[in-house]
């Protein structure tokens, strides 16, 4: 009987593993073909014999829609399992990449964005956090979400460069064909994400009803100010990806220089994510947080101080990189403090609406300025100003004395 129960706890101990390392390789994916698309601005819009502001435009709609469906599907996943919501958005999303590759115009271009959100509401981040903080050991948790995020940012290290290959070897077309069989792929590891009831975390405290819990959270101060603050963090990463490589390429940089910009922000992100998720174990989240916004406000404001130079770019790169998902197991660590993990997917998917907001500012006011003004100058310090400001308010939050 000791012997079936000791193979029983192991069991378990092994399942959450397996569900965090499926959950680590869908966002790598998802999230890591997410990040490609400034590579195309250029070439897209060319083809549509278009200003930069159409495909911004389009890409906004993408973050907007993106954060519209988190909440959403976060309560379908937190209701029925997040694999089945999962194994959906990859497919919604994969077909949104067809559609941009072979309905080339501005309603296929539109539409594939707009399934594009939908695939990310349904597979991405905030899904996966979810089943990943209810599936780890309450010790383990900030740790674990820190992870999901850490490895899951592999993606956009490897994709970002291979896509800037495919698109010179074979045109922009063939790229978004593979990177669309690739997404489709991720269906298995969805599979990967099912969490047996005799394997759940128990839940601490009494269950709230999704209602309940919405109505909880919209009257919170802190969280409300936590939403403000991740407002920011989409204005900033929104606006990196989508117009980083333009801004380069207008400043004498190469493509290839920018893809490996973005692709070392997915690198170095690997260990500034494992780093905020450690630190949110023992530290105060709060605290972390702010810093994060700080540091990333500081470093926008050197960038765009310096001349512009592969060796810049480079080191932009790497230092984003360490701030650049940190933000994530910090953020759900502190709803889970709030409110516990129970609705933890669709109460992340909602203040992902904010973040969401954000990056909808930040890829169509980047293009639309750029199209008046003909540079970045203004927006690059907006993003870093927005950084200080977000300081301020995460500082601002009240913190539980017991972290969970």
């Amino acid at each position: 009987m000791m012997k079936k129960l000791y193979m029983l706890d192991s069991a378990h101990k092994s399942r959450w593993i397996i569900i965090l390392l499926s959950a680590s390789a869908l966002v790598s994916v998802t999230f890591g073909v997410r990040q490609v698309f400034g590579l195309f601005l250029m070439p897209i819009s060319i083809e549509l014999d278009s200003g930069l502001q159409l495909f911004s435009l389009a890409i906004a709609v993408q973050n907007l829609i993106w954060g519209i469906s988190s909440p959403f599907f976060g309560a379908l996943a937190d209701r029925y399992g997040a694999w089945r919501v999962a194994g959906f958005g990859t497919l919604v999303y994969a077909t949104g990449l067809l559609i941009m590759a072979f309905m080339v115009n501005e309603t296929g271009i539109f539409l594939g964005q707009i399934l594009i959100g939908i695939g990310l509401g349904s597979a991405g981040i905030s899904i996966a956090i979810g089943v990943v903080a209810r599936a780890a050991p309450p010790k383990k948790r900030s740790l674990a979400m820190g992870l999901v995020t850490s490895f899951g940012s592999f993606g956009q290290f490897a994709l970002v460069p291979m896509s800037q290959i495919m698109m010179s070897e074979h045109g922009w077309q063939f790229a978004l064909v593979i990177l669309s069989a690739i997404v489709a792929s991720m269906i298995t590891f969805s599979l990967g994400m099912r969490v047996p009831t005799r394997d759940a975390q128990p839940i601490e405290g009494a269950i709230q009803t999704a209602a309940s819990a919405l109505r909880e959270a919209t009257t919170s101060r802190n969280y409300i100010l936590l939403s403000v603050g991740f407002f920011v963090c989409g204005l900033q990463l929104v606006f990196i990806t989508t117009h980083l490589p333009a801004y380069l390429r207008e400043s004498g940089v190469s493509l290839d220089i920018a893809s490996w910009s973005l692709a070392l922000i997915g690198l170095f992100n690997i260990i500034g994510a494992l780093v905020c998720g450690w630190l949110g174990g023992f530290l105060s989240k709060k605290k972390t947080l702010a810093v994060v916004y700080l540091l990333r406000g500081l470093i926008i404001a050197g960038f765009v101080s310096l001349p512009a130079s592969p060796t810049v770019a480079l080191l932009f790169g790497a230092a984003m990189g360490l701030l650049w998902l940190g933000t994530i197991p910090l953020t759900s660590g502190l709803i889970i403090a709030f409110f516990g993990p129970h609705h933890l997917s669709m109460l992340y998917g909602l203040v992902f609406l904010s973040h969401q907001l954000g990056s909808f500012v930040g890829a169509w006011l980047g293009g639309a300025w750029y199209d008046w003004y003909g540079n970045y100058d203004a927006m690059w310090w907006l993003n870093a100003t927005a950084g200080i400001f977000a300081f301020f308010v995460n500082w601002a939050i009240r913190e539980p004395k017991l972290i969970i």
